[in-house]
């Protein structure tokens, strides 16, 4: 049978409760693949924008109206108000039997959405691996984008089905492994963002006009390096062991950045501990390195500017 004569999936009247930056882009893909988004909730004034821009003509209603109207819905709140949310669309009897819930919370399996399916929902958690910014480039980044599925085994290949028509590649999470899944890309992704924030604040304190032009070669190479080849793409001076070269980081850093010492001493140690398992940090020298970075007594930060700051 050709591409041609393959029977099509249903087409969905689709709903988004929670128009951040998630539902909206998920729901336009789905749009693009056929189905019809139907009804948007939204509270915020950014919320409401962004509904209008993302799904123009799509109605702004409450969420109970979303499920009223959706025959697929999209729960895309915030991780910590998800549970409520789910209990109180329960309690209201807004859900329908045999409506298809998604939820797209990287650190919840479906478990979260059991109080859906005593209703008679069939729940689904599919959550993209991907940084949204609220806008049109979200929908295109979907292309080859990885979500992390969990579903119970009679609705695997409806997952999988809606995941491949938004673009994204499924990947199976076991229930009792999402939160690690989330931390693991909160560990790589978020952090990410801070480094490199700090990076080219720093550099512009050092005199460089374009720190993003700097750094956009070296980070592109350094990712790339990563994950081709993991802790064997370590370079710099704490993987060399120059004790002295990263004692003059610190000291700089405490002069010019002190809310920058705990995270590069942090960094630095396990750095340092990975590269002397992988034994590209030699023995002999990880004595001194690793003295430096455990004194970390030096002038204290002026107030306000350490500490840990979601």
């Amino acid at each position: 049978m050709n591409s041609s004569q393959q029977p099509r999936p249903a087409r969905l009247a689709v709903g988004v409760v929670g128009a951040g930056r998630v539902g909206p882009a998920l729901a336009r893909a789905l749009q693009q693949a056929g189905h019809r988004p139907v009804a948007v909730s939204g509270v915020s004034d950014a919320s409401v924008r962004r509904a209008a821009r993302m799904l123009p003509d799509v109605p702004l209603v409450p969420p109970a109206q979303v499920l009223e109207l959706a025959d697929l819905v999209l729960l895309t709140v915030p991780d910590d108000a998800l549970p409520s949310l789910v209990e109180g669309l329960a309690e209201t009897g807004a859900i329908r039997p045999g409506q298809l819930l998604v939820h797209t919370s990287g650190r919840y399996g479906t478990a979260v959405l059991d109080p859906a399916r005593r209703a008679g929902a069939l729940p689904l958690a599919l959550h993209p691996a991907m940084t949204f910014t609220g806008s049109e480039v979200d929908v295109q980044r979907l292309a080859g984008c990885s979500f992390g599925v969990t579903a119970p085994e009679e609705l695997r290949l409806a997952a999988e089905a809606l995941v491949i028509e938004m673009g994204g590649e499924p990947e199976w999470i076991a229930e009792e492994s999402r939160p690690l899944y989330h931390a693991a890309l909160a560990l790589g992704a978020n952090h990410l963002v801070t480094l490199v924030a700090q990076s080219m604040e720093l550099l512009h304190k050092a005199g460089v006009e374009h720190p993003d032009r700097m750094l956009g070669p070296l980070l592109g190479a350094a990712l790339d390096n990563a994950l081709r080849s993991g802790d064997g793409a370590l370079t710099g001076p704490v993987a060399r062991g120059d004790a002295g070269t990263v004692a003059a980081h610190v000291s700089e850093l405490r002069k010019h950045a002190p809310g920058t010492v705990a995270g590069y001493l942090a960094m630095a140690r396990t750095t340092a501990d990975r590269a002397l398992a992988h034994g590209l940090l030699k023995p002999e020298l990880a004595e001194d390195l690793l003295g430096v970075l455990a004194d970390d007594a030096g002038p204290a930060a002026a107030p306000g500017t350490g500490g840990g700051d979601r």
